[in-house]
């Protein structure tokens, strides 16, 4: 699969501050914007997925989630599990106030 096909989409995600795609063989596949060439974090959140992944509903063959959300003061990372790889991307957190009722 070509780069330009694991990344299709991912540009065009509204307020991303960068993208990981990563594979659990092969490393990160892509990257761009403040997560280009960044190791370090595609290691965390390949941790985060795989720690994830041990909480199975019994008997389920399925990956017990599709999506996790991290979310820190000022960005958010949405990291997407599809098929053998992970799509991580940056946002801007736009931080809303609480409504009460």
């Amino acid at each position: 699969m070509t780069t330009a096909a694991l990344t299709a989409g991912l540009e065009r995600i509204p307020d991303q501050l960068g993208y990981l795609v990563i594979s659990s063989e092969d490393g990160v596949l892509a990257s761009a914007g403040e997560l280009e060439n960044d190791e370090h974090t595609a290691g965390v959140m390949m941790q985060m997925v795989r720690t994830a992944s041990r909480f199975r509903l019994s008997g389920s063959p399925d990956v017990p989630f599709k999506r996790l959300s991290v979310i820190l003061d000022d960005f958010v990372y949405t990291v997407t599990v599809s098929g053998h790889k992970v799509f991580v991307v940056k946002r801007q957190h736009n931080q809303q106030e609480p409504v009460n009722v």
